[in-house]
């Protein structure tokens, strides 16, 4: 050792703990950047932050807009070649499958903190959760008994219905423009869908009755998540049991019998749980769309969705929906464009509104500060400490 030392002499002594210190700091900067990321996912206030930070609008409606077309395919192979004719029981295993996930994420202590209990009544949880059974078994149901077409057509009736609802509730009210747009939408994916419209008395029903529940659905959604500190994942947790409980009451009424003697082999299983794993995410993506944006765009994106399925299977696939449908989703994405523009021209101008004289200043350091930073070089430009 002291054959060592002599060889390194001062210097280098000197720099192997500069070095030593160096490490040391880095690894306390770590421990206090893991430390600040960790209590700020404790909190229900910090952890709606990091959703905002990590998952804007277009991160939000991209994720949404993408798996919801993985489900559409989903759910067509399970109630279509696999035979899966069960909408509600499908649904009860969406949620299902959803609960047990977010199960686990809480076990590893991955779920967001939930805001304090007195902050939102029980009574709101248990009204999103009973609404959001309703929402999405109708809609399975509505989509079993009716063709796609008359199924947008009832999407359709979800906007107006949530601006009124908006209105009555909260006295949320929207711009003239931005009505003319959604009117714009609304006839664009009309003509779109009209060339499919096949109904039966039994599926006209329920797809007027699962109107009501899927605007208030996506309004709470959207309130809640704006208006507290809730994320998507924590609201999820704290309804998907009330979801649940609701899908099985309606089961016996909707859900044609025969269930248990369906054939439950390996490839079907696999094709249930991979839709009932799609479930989860459009859930989660659906929710992240609503607390970034608001109920009536998420309405307009899932029209954007059928749009680009009509267009994407006639440039891709040849299919020929007919020259009217085409001018239709034309006159929609037209329509979606201006809504769009729209929405974002407020955020554009509230950002170009701070002029440079309130932006913050800093002051220049002088001669004599920057001399007192400077670290002591020795002749051999080892940095002595």
């Amino acid at each position: 050792m002291g054959l060592f030392s002599s060889l390194l002499g001062q210097d280098g002594k000197r720099f192997i703990k500069r070095k030593d210190s160096d490490a040391g700091e880095a690894g306390r900067a770590l421990e206090e950047l893991r430390s600040s990321l960790y209590n700020e996912l404790r909190t229900s206030e910090g952890a709606k932050r990091q959703q905002q930070r990590f998952c804007g609008p277009f991160v939000a409606m991209s994720f949404n807009f993408i798996v919801a077309v993985g489900i559409i395919l989903g759910n067509k192979l399970v109630m279509g070649k696999v035979g899966f004719n069960y909408p509600i029981f499908l649904t009860l295993i969406h949620y299902t499958t959803a609960w047990v996930l977010l199960a686990i994420f809480k076990s590893f202590a991955m779920l967001p903190v939930s805001p304090p209990s007195k902050s939102t009544p029980f009574s709101s949880l248990f009204a999103l959760g009973a609404v959001m059974a309703f929402a999405s078994g109708l809609a399975n149901t509505s989509l079993k008994h009716n063709s796609v077409g008359f199924y947008q057509m009832a999407k359709i009736a979800v906007t107006p219905t949530i601006v009124i609802a908006e209105f009555i509730l909260f006295r949320k009210t929207i711009s003239f423009s931005k009505v003319v747009a959604l009117v714009v939408v609304s006839f664009g994916v009309a003509v779109a869908t009209v060339t499919d419209i096949e109904f039966n008395i039994f599926g006209a029903c329920v797809a007027i009755a699962w109107i009501i529940p899927s605007a208030i659905n996506k309004i709470l959604w959207s309130n809640l998540q704006q208006q507290g500190n809730w994320t998507a994942l924590a609201l999820m947790w704290k309804t998907t049991p009330v979801t649940i409980f609701f899908l099985v009451a309606l089961m016996p009424w909707l859900d044609p019998p025969g269930v248990l003697s369906f054939k439950w082999d390996l490839n079907n299983t696999t094709a249930v749980l991979v839709s009932a794993l799609l479930g989860f995410l459009l859930q989660w993506s659906g929710a992240l769309a609503l607390g970034a944006t608001s109920a009536t765009s998420h309405v307009v994106l899932g029209q954007f969705k059928t749009c680009v399925i009509l267009l994407g299977g006639y440039l891709l696939f040849g299919s020929d929906p007919g020259f009217v449908s085409i001018i239709g989703v034309i006159v929609a994405l037209c329509g979606m464009s201006v809504y769009t523009s729209l929405n974002i021209k407020p955020s554009i101008e509230k950002s170009s509104s701070l002029l440079p004289d309130q932006l913050p200043s800093v002051k220049p350091k002088s001669a004599e500060d920057e001399e007192k930073t400077k670290l002591p070089i020795s002749e051999d430009n080892s940095i002595v400490v």
